[in-house]
């Protein structure tokens, strides 16, 4: 085990979260005992599997430790999250001893036939390498996994019997860590003359990036490009903040249908359009409304580049994004008229479109913010005017992220959110994984009252954990985001209804700032006080109407009304 905590360790990594268990209780002294890995014990696995997902979007890498069997089967569907968006992270399942194997001994966590590798068999769906460590290979097959982790950035596997996690280990030299940006340098060149090729000439560039930029290395290469030719660019919502968004150029996100007029056409009628580190779900896309098509884009993966269809092997997606910053900077040399950037009409309308909206807000403010009802469109415009830049924005799915991903966030927020894979419950453990991955940055949580009730209990881990975020607890009475989708009115959309105000305290959270808001006014004084309150836990419990949806999916309505429905 101190071979896995060290190889951790070097890797970034300084908290292990999960759950002790009879079989790895002594495992578990060697953690307490290790100089850079500490302990954080969550209230469930899965919120160990989330909170390791948060961590390791953070932080670059995450971790987790269970039981064999009924530990990690509870913890694999946060695995198979990180899986599905790419999150590098290791599971570790601790078991019987390997005496114990042997015997096909009827043991407590297992079937009682024997089998002690059946969960290890579930898990390899959900992760990119497995191994079950034995002594004569384990230092080995533990870096084959995390070197895999590294290079495909999911998550990996480790079934660890009792003995041999505390067992001795040969020691070996530093961990071979994959170069993510390293190209083949003849496809690299065959890429160049394409893509200079494709851009001769071409005047409505613009750029659609997405989250594989973030988990392949390449922010820097991404804003180089973005900075050679002041190119109009927005993100998928799953790729929120991966572009700077004061960035000159930045239109906003671009969900198809859903999106705001201006980034839907300037990125559906791009020519040519740059996807960068792309993966085009429903979620991200609108119900697939976009209207470009991917095969006449320059398409960047993390390993291939595409042009107008043609695929280059071997080409990283940093290595791609830098070539490209190359030719723009060479296409668009000093003196020459700009191309690419967004039009004066294009520019013109953004500002008038911000400055009405903004104007009509304040107006709203002041003659109707005592007494009209909350409704969920006031409720992101005040959340977004509250962000500061260093806000680590958490979002649950449904109406929450719906309605945060539209705003504009301050340069250097950052944004976790789990649209792909999309599991309600994730916010909660995700907030405590992205707190504690960066201390300096203060989390704010924005989740649904029925997302909010599958894993609450990690209130109580953040709080004994001493952490400061805000949480802005939607309370609309149920499951919004189906209701609107189908069942408007049945009993299948209910939930319980939980006196959230009580809930902090009584999961031990010290000193909670507890606050309400019905109504704009009461929405902005408790944004104020949260944001003035950095040394106190402040839950904001905000109240909309059970069928009011975020200004985005009300334009998916109104554009494309044959794919307002979620479910295809």
């Amino acid at each position: 085990m101190d071979h896995i905590l060290d190889r951790l360790g070097a890797l970034g990594v300084r908290h292990l979260f999960g759950l002790p268990g009879d079989y790895n209780l002594e495992v578990l002294d060697r953690v307490l005992a290790h100089p850079k890995v500490k302990w954080v014990g969550t209230a469930s696995e899965l919120g160990a599997a989330y909170a390791a997902d948060g961590y390791g979007r953070v932080n670059g890498f995450g971790a987790l430790l269970t039981a064999l069997g009924v530990g990690e089967l509870s913890a694999i569907n946060g695995v198979a999250g990180g899986y599905a968006e790419r999150v590098p992270l290791l599971h570790i399942a601790v078991g019987p001893t390997r005496a114990t194997e042997r015997e096909r001994a009827k043991v407590h966590h297992t079937a009682a036939d024997g089998d002690f590798d059946r969960f290890a068999r579930a898990h390899r769906q959900v992760v990119t390498a497995d191994a079950v460590l034995r002594p004569e290979d384990a230092a080995a097959e533990v870096d084959r996994v995390l070197r895999a982790c590294l290079r495909e950035s999911r998550p990996g596997y480790l079934r660890v019997p009792r003995d041999v996690a505390l067992g001795p280990v040969t020691p070996t030299g530093p961990l071979d860590v994959p170069d993510l940006k390293a190209a083949d340098q003849d496809g690299l060149e065959a890429f160049r003359a394409a893509a200079r090729a494709r851009l001769a000439g071409a005047r409505d560039i613009a750029v659609l990036a997405d989250f594989l930029v973030d988990r392949f290395k390449a922010r820097d290469e991404l804003a180089a490009l973005l900075a050679a030719g002041a190119l109009p660019s927005a993100t998928l919502p799953t790729g929120k903040t991966v572009v700077d968004e004061s960035t000159p150029g930045f239109l906003g996100v671009y969900a198809g249908a859903m999106s705001g007029t201006v980034v839907r056409h300037t990125i559906d009628r791009a020519d040519p359009l740059i996807l960068a580190g792309a993966v085009l779900a429903d979620m991200s896309t609108g119900k697939f409304t976009h209207e470009f098509d991917p095969a006449k884009a320059i398409d960047l993966g993390p390993t291939t580049a595409a042009v107008d269809g043609v695929t280059f092997p071997g080409v990283p997606l940093a290595a791609a994004l830098k070539v490209l910053a190359e030719l723009v900077r060479e296409r668009d040399r000093p003196g020459e008229p700009g191309r690419g950037g967004p039009t004066g009409l294009a520019r013109l309308a953004a500002t008038s479109s911000a400055r009405l909206k903004e104007s009509a807000t304040a107006l709203s403010r002041q003659v109707c913010g005592s007494v009209l009802p909350l409704t969920q469109s006031y409720l992101w415009a005040a959340v977004g005017r509250a962000l500061r830049p260093d806000n680590t924005v958490v979002a649950d799915d449904g109406t929450p992220l719906l309605g945060i991903v539209d705003r504009r966030f301050p340069s250097g927020a950052r944004f976790v959110g789990q649209p792909l894979w999309a599991s309600i419950g994730y916010g909660i453990p995700a907030l405590l994984g992205a707190q504690l991955a960066d201390p300096t940055r203060r989390g704010l949580l924005v989740v649904g009252d029925g997302a909010a009730q599958l894993t609450a209990q990690e209130l109580g881990t953040i709080g004994r954990h001493d952490l400061k975020p805000i949480v802005v607890l939607v309370n609309n009475d149920g499951y919004t985001i189906e209701r609107v989708t189908h069942g408007l009115r049945a009993v299948y959309n209910d939930i319980a209804r939980w006196h959230w105000a009580d809930l902090p305290a009584a999961l031990g959270v010290p000193r909670p700032l507890v606050l309400a808001a019905h109504t704009p006014a009461a929405l902005d004084r408790a944004l104020a006080r949260a944001v003035a309150t950095p040394d106190r836990f402040v839950l904001i419990e905000a109240f909309t109407g059970k069928d009011d949806v975020p200004t985005s999916l009300k334009r998916l309505v109104l554009n494309r009304p044959d794919r307002a429905r979620w479910v295809p």
